[in-house]
């Protein structure tokens, strides 16, 4: 079983938002089960309540002064105890930046790592995303410096969409760098010990055209057992 954790408001999610498509692609492509919560309701338990195979930790789009760190402790638990295969894209690696840095039982919320601010004459990406902030829109080369599993029979430089203006300031002491850009330094880390990624890009969101996510995806997954 497929874990995929939304990270939407708990309002937005209880009222019915839309899985993203990727526990479509999920199903497709292992041929198992996809189990869908939010965020709010992942805890520790679930590794014994559920024979979790691999888990996969979804982006949002909204700014971290309006995440609710406490209803998101139970999730920090989860995350220093998992041991099978998990991935965070986007927002959900932004989330494992800050739950491997920080005792989210002992703050009272969390604020936006913006890249940068928009040099003079530099063009608005997302003007009405975060105005006068860099952000990276569309699909953009990422660099990998460490070879690892996740990124086997790929080319050094690999094309992937990118859809934020926030970043993981710092490495996590646990973590590894493995893929970067001249935008955003941490495209991509791993955990030093355990199978916990994290991808600043969304490589869940593969095209035809831009297929180097999907490769990305069939290593994660074939890194927990589900395909060869």
């Amino acid at each position: 079983m497929i874990l995929v954790v939304g990270m939407s408001r708990p309002k937005e999610y209880f009222e019915g938002a839309v899985p993203s498509r990727f526990v479509g692609r999920a199903e497709r492509m292992t041929g198992h089960p996809v189990l869908i919560a939010h965020y709010s309701m992942v805890t520790p338990d679930w590794l014994e309540r559920y024979p979790l195979r691999a888990v996969f930790i979804e982006g949002f789009g909204y700014g971290w002064q309006d995440f609710d760190v406490h209803s998101a402790v139970g999730l920090w638990d989860f995350l220093h105890v998992v041991e099978v295969p998990l991935l965070a894209a986007c927002g959900g690696h932004q989330l494992l930046g800050y739950a491997f840095t920080r005792d989210f039982r002992r703050i009272k919320g969390l604020s936006n790592n913006f890249i940068r601010r928009l040099r003079p004459g530099e063009p608005d990406l997302a003007p009405t995303y975060y105005p006068g902030q860099f952000a990276e829109f569309g699909v953009f080369p990422v660099q990998i410096v460490k070879r690892d599993p996740l990124f086997r029979g790929l080319p050094k430089t690999i094309l992937v969409p990118e859809a934020h203006a926030c970043e993981v300031a710092a490495l996590p002491p646990d973590f590894e760098l493995l893929a970067t850009n001249e935008n955003c330094r941490i495209q991509a880390m791993r955990h030093k010990i355990k199978p916990i990624y994290g991808t600043q890009f969304h490589a869940e969101n593969w095209s035809d055209h831009y297929s180097h996510g999907e490769r990305i995806i069939r290593n994660f997954f074939s890194l927990a057992g589900l395909i060869t």
